[in-house]
């Protein structure tokens, strides 16, 4: 018997040699073959991740109330009527896409074509970008009624307090550019050209209708008298104000008095100095946020370039969501004068803001913090308040709430708005808030 059990074969060859006879021999290479038809067996819930941001989307607005959402359905059982879009699936993309940063209603028609995620929220139901797009901006008391309700529900499970909140406004670029601004003669003269306009269309429909279809027409006309009726809101926008100049002209008449312009896209909007120091056509958008769990309380939009006097209107907001004012507000330097502070006051809130050139007082051996001639108690009390180290360490929750909750909603794509007008730019703001809501309760709520 030999030493071995078996015979002993060949010696092994490395992987990398190679045999003389292949020298030379063209390569075996694996190609994709994308032609090739293949049959797989598999629905959307199977092919999305268990636990991708859609389901949870999808499963926080589900237990949403949506009855003025379904309200307005017209499609009903028992009569003629196309299907309506459920408002769970609608609200559910937009909140989703706002969260992944898109903004376009056509770009969210295309997602829902091609993307997974979308898909999986779709489950088959067609959108085009009409519905999107209307369902966005066309319902702003609902998506008011849908922020109340969400900010309401946490308040209730106590994972919101509302005992004191950071306000802060962000410029956002209107759609609009700044050569759509037009003084008051020019705009007439464009007024006349429209309404001249549409006179000749409604002619042209009477003496040769076999010239365009009855849609062509429809649409033609539709659109001359949209430009109308933004041509006339721009004007009574640029009369109102060129009053406002005029009466300031006559409070400080070094002033020059230069005239009023208005957009012709976006009537509403106004040129106001961004962060950049560049001046561009915005709004002012204004987010209350609650500093103990980050929740965005309160939502305005406003065509203000500066921040001044809007605290007791929020203030006021707030009131009317929830039937409660907070104690304590967190806001800049650029919000407070004494009449806004004793607004405050007078609604049981204390003002937290930076005094006006503090360190400079300090520097010079005044007191800052003492009270001065025309101060009112409440003025008085915001003095002494501020002087305090309880009083600087509540402060510096401004920034790390205010500042974070502008921050995301910038990465989130708020830089410009998709809309015009305030209700419709009101309500892309809304938007925002509820989707971050949303997502942030989610965490809060596993957390606890």
């Amino acid at each position: 018997m030999g030493e071995f059990l078996f015979e002993r074969g060949a010696a092994e060859v490395a992987e990398d040699a190679t045999p003389a006879e292949n020298v030379g021999a063209a390569p075996r290479l694996r190609w994709p073959e994308r032609c090739q038809i293949e049959f797989r067996y598999a629905s959307l819930d199977q092919l999305l991740e268990p636990d991708h941001r859609a389901r949870a989307v999808w499963a926080l607005v589900e237990r949403l109330d949506l009855s003025l959402w379904v309200a307005r359905i017209k499609a009903v059982e028992g009569h003629v009527g196309r299907k309506a879009t459920a408002p769970q699936l609608l609200v559910a993309l937009w909140v989703f896409a706002t969260l992944e940063g898109q903004g376009s209603a056509r770009e969210l028609a295309r997602l829902c074509e091609k993307h997974l995620a979308y898909q999986w929220l779709c489950g088959g139901v067609t959108l085009n970008y009409h519905l999107l797009s209307d369902c966005r901006s066309g319902y702003p008391e609902e998506w008011d009624a849908l922020l109340t309700q969400v900010v309401a529900s946490l308040l209730n499970e106590g994972l919101a307090t509302m005992d004191r909140v950071a306000q802060d406004g962000m410029r956002v670029r209107a759609a609009a550019g700044k050569s759509s601004f037009r003084s008051q003669p020019t705009l007439d003269q464009h007024l006349a050209v429209a309404r001249e306009q549409v006179a000749t269309l409604r002619k042209l429909a009477e003496e040769a209708p076999q010239e365009l279809t009855q849609r062509q027409q429809a649409a033609r006309e539709r659109a001359a008298q949209d430009r109308v009726a933004r041509l006339e809101a721009a004007l009574a926008n640029c009369e109102e104000l060129q009053k406002k100049r005029e009466e300031r002209h006559a409070t400080a008449p070094h002033t020059p008095l230069k005239p009023a312009r208005a957009s012709t896209t976006d009537p509403e909007a106004r040129v106001m100095q961004f962060s950049d120091n560049g001046y561009r056509p915005g709004y002012n958008v204004q987010f209350s946020t609650d500093t103990s769990s980050g929740i965005i309380v309160g939502v305005e939009v406003v065509n203000q370039g500066t921040d001044f006097e809007q605290l007791p209107p929020m203030l006021d907001q707030l009131q009317d969501r929830y039937g409660q004012t907070p104690r304590e507000a967190l806001v800049d330097g650029g919000f407070v004068s004494k009449q806004v502070i004793t607004a405050a006051d007078e609604r049981k809130c204390a003002v937290f803001a930076p005094l006006k050139e503090e360190q400079r007082q300090l520097d010079e051996g005044k007191d800052p913090y003492a009270k001065r001639k025309g101060d009112t108690p409440a003025v008085a009390r915001w003095r002494e308040r501020m002087g305090t180290p309880a009083g600087k360490e509540t402060y510096k929750l401004r920034c790390q709430t205010a500042e974070w909750v502008n921050a995301l909603a910038r990465n989130r794509g708020l830089r410009q708005m998709p809309v015009r007008g305030l209700i419709k730019c009101r309500a892309i703001a809304v938007l925002y808030a509820l989707a971050h809501n949303l997502m942030h309760a989610a965490r809060a709520a596993a957390a606890t």
